[in-house]
């Protein structure tokens, strides 16, 4: 732990898929050699000295009613419900890496928001970074797996523009109660405006443990994300857009890294001018239970042992690691950018390097206490916990001050502590009708003495059809991101926010088969944001954000159906928040089951919001930022889309952005939309992807 811990993600990704396709070559050539030859490798079957052994004779094995099919089911790290598998068709963004429901700077794999609006509810430290969320994995997004045989799960997409993203996921119980996994995820989009390309890498190594009498339990988890995008500050100049002799939008002058080079080739992916965020997660959680024991006998040599927890003892460490860094190899070419907007004056110099990067490691031990009042309930608990938080912090700015005219302040190291108590009590009730969910967290002690984060929830399952209904509540008082202290690296004019925010969020929902709704507000004091590209500031009034959602599935006649989301969404008076009025999401889909494993869903994908001012965005910081010059006013999106499944393999084709036709210059894709200013977003896009899951 305290070793200084490097990862080279590149060659570490490289071999670690390498060893996890070998690994799974292996396991699923030996299950497919016929079992007399298989028993020779693996030593079942054995003779001595010429003559024949004891174990020639003839016997009868007991059959494993689950040899020819498999159980898979997993959980998140704090779920008590068990999720399956999600092998639905018809939306093509649960095997991509966007949600439909995101706004990116037009290439997968580049800074992005949600059209929904959602604050930052997590309590205590927080980094300030989040533009690139949708592209890591987390520890809230970990699935830890049981199942009865070997599965492996494969995904490859193609796409114009010689974009590619790779998943891999592979999981086996080791033993009956012993799971391990790993999964790997690659995305490199070259883009289609200069400056534009991202790679970004994730990997986890997962597993869970219990014992065989069901009393301790474990959880292992390594987790790294590489996240490279390179920032061009948008094109110069929109009328660009239209120019016949641009039609390769390569050729388009941007305002960052243009001197950088056309990138064609997939695979040189090198960032010159851009963000690269990195960070390494090790965790593992061990708890012991005191309770009743029971067993039941399944035949003469098979026991299942059960046991009713009355008593949990849990502890969890974590240790992590972050960078977050900006750099320009060539920043003499862009110092009219840099001292435009974020007043940066750099000599002309040949080669400058500027960077400017934040570090950080943390380590934190939690030790919690459940209590289960009802025998044969575990879904209804008291728990009470105290967590200590260890954080350390180095800012850096330019390597190179002798080509800066401007001087940054001394950047320091900065160590602190947090002491946090947390409690929760759920009860879910054994008929299932009502869970009530009751937690919170307050920092007692440490650099954010004072937060807090209270939830509560009641839900009330009303039938098999109607589903059910949920009120919430939850208030969060928080100490602004680490991006708006003035020890930040990021915090260009060194403000420092001191106040805390605090968001209030009351919602009710209800849920079935057939339509979900969810009502919401949301009300914000001392909201942090960037005022300009670079400058800081807290919104002084009340951010008040009333929202409502719904989602339908309607069968229209046969095979037809429809399926819409609507979103809409209010905010009250003059305030930093930027947000349509309206969303809405159509898939008309044509689909069912055909022949004897055939399943088809086919037909047209459109999406609208109205005309809002949506955010700029800052690269050096990596934030969107509010701004009131800049109405866009987009044409529907329209894709059209083919997926279908044969047994456990999934075609996909989606044709993207049909709305950018255009026949004034003769007929070509050009019309593009706006995900900001100064962000067009792609013509015409063709996606093929395919998904193979087998077992092994």
């Amino acid at each position: 732990m305290a070793s200084k811990i490097k990862i080279k993600s590149t060659r570490a990704f490289r071999i670690a898929i390498t060893v996890c396709f070998f690994l799974i070559f292996i396991n699923h050539v030996n299950a497919q050699l016929p079992n007399g030859l298989r028993n020779r490798f693996s030593g079942i079957s054995s003779r001595g000295g010429g003559g024949q052994g004891k174990n020639d004779s003839i016997t009868f094995r007991h059959r494993d009613d689950l040899a020819d099919s498999i159980t898979i089911y997993f959980r998140y790290i704090d779920s008590l419900q068990n999720s399956h598998l999600d092998s639905a068709l018809g939306d093509f963004n649960k095997y991509h890496v966007n949600p439909a429901n995101y706004v990116n700077l037009g290439n997968t794999g580049r800074a992005s928001y949600p059209i929904l609006f959602a604050p930052l509810l997590k309590t205590g430290w927080d980094a300030g970074f989040h533009a690139f969320d949708i592209y890591k994995y987390n520890l809230e997004g970990t699935r830890f797996f049981k199942t009865t045989r070997p599965y492996t799960r494969l995904t490859y997409i193609l796409s114009s523009g010689k974009e590619q993203i790779i998943k891999v996921l592979h999981t086996q119980n080791i033993k009956p109660n012993w799971n391990a996994g790993i999964e790997y995820r690659s995305i490199i989009a070259p883009g289609f405006f200069s400056t534009q390309n991202a790679n970004h890498n994730n990997f986890r190594f997962f597993s869970n443990y219990q014992g065989k009498r069901k009393r301790y339990a474990a959880y292992l988890l390594l987790m790294t994300n590489k996240l490279s995008s390179s920032e061009n500050g948008g094109i110069v100049n929109d009328s660009s857009l239209a120019d016949p002799n641009k039609k390769q939008r390569y050729y388009i002058p941007v305002n960052l890294g243009g001197n950088a080079g056309i990138q064609l080739n997939a695979f040189s992916n090198k960032i010159h001018t851009g963000n690269i965020y990195t960070d390494f997660t090790a965790m593992f959680r061990q708890s012991y239970d005191f309770g009743l024991r029971d067993s039941i006998i399944i035949n003469d040599t098979t026991k299942e042992y059960l046991f009713y927890p009355k008593f949990r003892l849990q502890h969890t460490i974590n240790y992590s690691t972050y960078s977050f860094r900006y750099k320009d190899d060539n920043a003499v070419a862009d110092t009219m950018v840099y001292k435009d907007w974020y007043n940066i004056n750099l000599i002309n110099a040949a080669n400058t390097l500027f960077f400017i990067q934040d570090k950080w490691k943390s380590v934190t031990n939690d030790f919690s206490i459940r209590q289960f009042p009802e025998t044969k309930n575990p879904l209804q608990f008291i728990e009470a916990g105290i967590r200590l938080e260890n954080f350390a912090g180095k800012f850096t700015a330019s390597p190179r001050p002798q080509y800066l005219v401007q001087v940054f302040s001394p950047r320091v190291s900065k160590n602190f502590y947090n002491i946090v108590l947390h409690g929760e009590y759920r009860n879910k009730t054994r008929n299932k009708k009502w869970d009530a969910l009751l937690k919170g967290e307050f920092y007692s002690a440490g650099y954010d003495a004072g937060n807090y984060n209270a939830y509560a929830s009641l839900t009330r399952l009303l039938n098999a059809k109607l589903g059910n209904v949920q009120v919430s509540f939850q208030n969060v008082n928080r100490a602004p991101s680490f991006i708006f202290n003035g020890s930040s690296s990021f915090n260009l004019d060194s403000n420092s926010l001191t106040k805390n925010e605090n968001i209030t969020v009351i919602a009710a929902s209800a849920n079935n088969s057939h339509f979900s709704i969810m009502a919401r507000n949301i009300s914000i004091t001392n909201y942090a944001y960037f005022k300009t590209l670079y400058q800081t500031d807290q919104f002084n009034g009340l951010v008040n954000i009333t929202q409502f959602m719904a989602s339908t599935k309607n069968k229209i006649v046969g095979h037809l159906n429809l399926y819409s989301d609507f979103i809409v969404q209010q905010t009250a008076g003059n305030n930093p928040v930027r947000v349509p009025l309206f969303y809405t999401r159509q898939r008309l889909s044509f689909e069912g089951n055909f022949f004897k494993n055939l399943f088809i869903s086919t037909g047209l994908d459109v999406k609208y919001n109205t005309p809002y001012k949506p955010y700029s965005y800052s690269p050096i910081e990596g934030q969107f930022v509010p701004q009131d010059t800049t109405i866009i006013s987009n044409l529907p999106k329209v894709d059209a889309y083919l997926d279908f499944r044969i047994k456990s393999f999934t075609g996909l084709i989606k044709i993207e952005n049909l709305n950018t036709v255009e026949i004034n210059h003769g007929f070509n894709f050009t019309n593009n939309s706006f995900a900001a200013p100064l962000y067009p977003t792609p013509g015409l896009i063709i996606r093929v992807g395919v998904q193979w899951g087998f077992v092994n």
